[in-house]
């Protein structure tokens, strides 16, 4: 029962974050395309202290929308507010983020080719490297770097990249890939609570003073909405990377993802500009053009990633890691927090591990081994790489909650795996 609990469970926080982040994310699209469209207002709006208005029909009406210079004569009774959006997106997210990959490091976030990490460590170098981002990006802000655009985009596309490149080091390639959007996301819901509410809640309370109202927190907030308005693309990007492993696990994955991000981020750029009269195809088009390009690269035929230890290979396994009194000797990169195999197992614990390991071998690593056999998919689905022991046994709940508990692995059933099969493989990692 636990495993389909637990992917139930993973649905339910999965659906209620896109939910969040549809409403986040419409949200800016919808006011940097309100404050770009804004035009000038007649004289007997611009005495009353409107700086620009726009007309728009929707739902079977008609709205007038006006923008003031810095707020009206009298403050409504009732004021909207736009936050929970971004709160929501973000906490629903972290749910998301620590219930399928912190709770399940070992599969999700954890390869030991690329790095041999305890769930401990890999956890507090995920959450310590999305910090240090946060923090980063803020200093930048706060740097002379940011007196000039051309010297803060660099700056900020420079950092994304060191840490992106840090996290495919560190994580396995869908570990690193939600972990970048993890920084970007939080990145996003620190300029709204750090800065934009902040800066809302000052003007609101000085129009209702009828004091003077200070123009800085309101530039500032203006100034980190666009920077979200222009996240947005890379962050879905990032969110939906799951998906497709012929990025994430691409040898150069982090630089496939940040030219993405880059060129999406582009594409933006040529929206935001349209809504203020600035119509340049050149930049749609040339974004459009670097994406397809991007894809047919990455669509060439590459040489797998180097992994840590070439001694751990599916022969190792057969010719002499599951062997009577022998069943961890070439094992030497195993989660040290993880149940270990010893040399005292007895001949039957044995003979099951070996049975388990064969129907993967032959029903599943057509498709799920780092250079899949399958016609259709050429790179294991989900990251997910069956070619030794240790990787069927960091797979091991979602092996027995898609091929045993669901059944709809293999797909499609392709190798036929039988009933008998599925039940070995339940009693065997169960």
């Amino acid at each position: 029962m636990w495993p389909q609990l637990y992917e139930w469970i993973a649905l339910f926080i999965k659906w209620f974050h896109v939910i969040c982040g549809i409403a986040w994310i419409g949200a800016s699209f919808y006011f940097t395309w309100l404050d770009n469209s804004l035009e000038t207002p007649p004289k007997w709006k611009k005495d009353k202290g409107i700086k620009g208005d726009l007309w728009a029909v929707h739902g079977g009406g008609f709205y007038e929308v006006a923008k003031y210079q810095v707020g009206p004569e009298q403050m409504p009774e009732k004021l909207h507010w736009f936050k929970w959006e971004a709160y929501t997106t973000w906490m629903t997210g972290t749910a998301l983020l620590i219930w399928m990959y912190y709770f399940n490091a070992q599969a999700y976030l954890i390869d030991p080719r690329i790095m041999p990490l305890s769930s401990m460590e890999a956890v507090a170098i995920g959450i310590g490297g999305v910090l240090a981002g946060v923090i980063v990006y803020e200093a930048v802000l706060r740097s002379p770097l940011a007196t000039t655009r051309a010297s803060l985009v660099s700056a900020i596309v420079l950092i994304g990249a060191l840490f992106f490149y840090g996290f495919s080091e560190v994580f396995s390639g869908r570990g690193a890939f939600i972990h970048m959007g993890v920084l970007i996301g939080s990145i996003m819901v620190n300029n709204v609570f750090h800065k934009i509410i902040p800066g809302q809640r000052k003007m609101v309370a000085q129009v209702a003073a009828g004091k003077p109202v200070d123009p800085k927190p309101g530039l500032e907030g203006k100034r980190r909405s666009i920077h979200n308005n222009y996240f947005t693309l890379p962050v879905i990007f990032l969110m939906i990377s799951n998906h497709y492993p012929m990025i994430y696990q691409h040898p150069n994955n982090w630089l496939v993802g940040l030219m993405v991000m880059l060129f999406s981020a582009w594409i933006r750029h040529y929206f935001n500009l349209k809504h203020s009269g600035i119509t340049k195809p050149s930049v749609i088009v040339s974004g459009a053009l670097a994406m397809s390009l991007l894809a047919l690269v990455v669509s060439w035929p590459i040489v797998s990633k180097p992994t840590l230890s070439d001694s751990v290979t599916k022969s190792d396994i057969t010719e002499s890691s599951i062997t009577e009194n022998n069943i961890t000797e070439n094992n030497d990169i195993a989660d040290p927090n993880q149940p270990q195999q010893t040399a005292g197992l007895n001949d039957a614990m044995a003979a099951s591990q070996q049975q388990v390991f064969d129907i993967v071998t032959q029903r599943c690593s057509t498709c799920h081994s780092t250079q899949p056999t399958d016609d259709v998919f050429t790179v294991a689905p989900g990251g997910a790489a069956f070619d030794n022991w240790q990787d069927v046994e960091r797979w091991s709940t979602r092996i027995v909650a898609r091929a045993v508990e669901s059944s709809d692995m293999p797909f499609l059933n392709k190798t036929e795996m039988t009933e008998a099969e599925r039940e070995i493989l339940k009693q065997g990692l169960r």
